[in-house]
């Protein structure tokens, strides 16, 4: 079934639909990931995004129900080489084009994905529509460009959890740690919970009152979609907890939404960080990480107070991948420590988490 994805500078490119009739809209992103693509579409963080997979062969090892990050998926379409005709792996339930079907996910492949690649990585993530119901080119451009985008939207809300809850095995746990869920993975939570945090999960519109009434000995704010000036209610409410002293470490979404609280400033980045290579610098020490991420929006390190200082910094393009406050126990990163995919070079800042919360208690 043909189908066609065109972007809002005119931009087109053909392919066939693997997953039926269907038509999407979103900002059209790549992920250089080699494997790990369930993981990708599953991560809230996705929401409003079409997904570019620069790997040419995609789908061989199928799905599983074990290594979701969420209870869905949540890119907006996929879009990759080849998808694999077999799905060869002892754990996997179903083929990636049964799953995408089965969740309502066009997914398009006999793409020049490289062409795509080359054309945002030039131009910049842009608005995208793809089609197989509409393929008249000049249609679908002029739908990408009236497509509402990212900036100032709030698409975390849409992804929060709807109601508080405990998360599952870690009731028992001694530490007690609130987390604001703007669209959180689910492995975040896991490797929380090994280290004995009990998780009492909030959605983003929560109340720092209720935050405050829990009296919890840490706070931990995750990843998520959209644009962090979206959610200025958010914000607010942040500023008051991590402004009271709690032992607070935010990732991705959550160290953009940290910056915000602490007086800095975001901004969109030209292409985002997306893939399982990211090297990443700490200041103090030197050490190089290398990184899993997914974010278009970066904070502005020169717009921080002179109390918060960057901590790490993209060995690519220079920007800010860490910050902390130099009087409160506060820091947080850009970059995805729990990976799920990618690697665990910095799975130990969640000990450095743990650290600070005993050092508090």
């Amino acid at each position: 079934m043909k189908a066609l994805i065109a972007l809002e500078d005119g931009a087109t490119f053909e392919g066939e639909s693997f997953t039926g009739p269907g038509e999407v809209e979103g900002e059209l992103v790549f992920n250089t990931s080699m494997t790990g693509y369930q993981e990708i579409l599953t991560d809230p963080s996705y929401n409003g995004q079409i997904v570019t997979m620069t790997y040419p062969l995609i789908g061989n090892y199928g799905v599983n129900h074990e290594d979701n990050e969420s209870y869905q998926p949540h890119a907006r379409g996929l879009i990759v080489g080849e998808v694999s005709r077999i799905t060869s792996n002892w754990r996997a339930d179903r083929s990636l084009p049964d799953y995408l079907k089965h969740h309502g996910i066009l997914g398009i492949h006999q793409v020049d994905t490289r062409a795509i690649t080359f054309h945002i990585r030039s131009r910049g993530a842009m608005k995208c529509v793809m089609s197989s119901i509409d393929t008249d080119a000049a249609s679908l451009v002029e739908k990408a460009r009236k497509s509402p985008g990212l900036v100032g939207r709030d698409l975390c809300t849409e992804v929060s959890a709807k109601q508080p809850y405990v998360f599952a095995g870690s009731e028992n746990n001694p530490r007690k740690v609130a987390v604001i869920d703007c669209g959180i993975k689910t492995n975040q939570l896991r490797i929380l919970s090994a280290l004995g945090c009990r998780l009492h999960v909030f959605p983003n519109r929560f109340r720092a009152d209720d935050i405050k009434a829990l009296k919890p000995d840490g706070f931990f704010i995750s990843n998520g979609p959209g644009d962090p000036e979206g959610v200025p209610e958010t914000v607010r409410e942040l500023r008051e907890i991590i402004t009271s002293g709690i032992p607070t470490f935010g990732i991705c979404f959550g160290h953009q939404l940290t910056g915000l609280a602490l007086g800095g400033k975001t901004f969109k980045l030209k292409f985002g960080h997306r893939g399982g290579n990211q090297p990443v610098i700490e200041l103090a020490t030197g050490r190089v990480d290398i990184t899993s991420q997914n974010h278009g929006f970066a904070v502005d390190k020169e717009s921080l107070p002179a109390d918060v200082e960057t901590t790490h910094i993209n060995l690519n393009d220079q920007t800010s991948e860490g910050q902390r406050h130099k009087k409160l126990p506060v820091f947080s990163v850009q970059y995805h420590p729990e990976a799920a995919p990618g690697p665990n070079d910095a799975a130990h800042l969640f000990e450095r988490f743990i650290t600070l919360i005993d050092a508090k208690s």
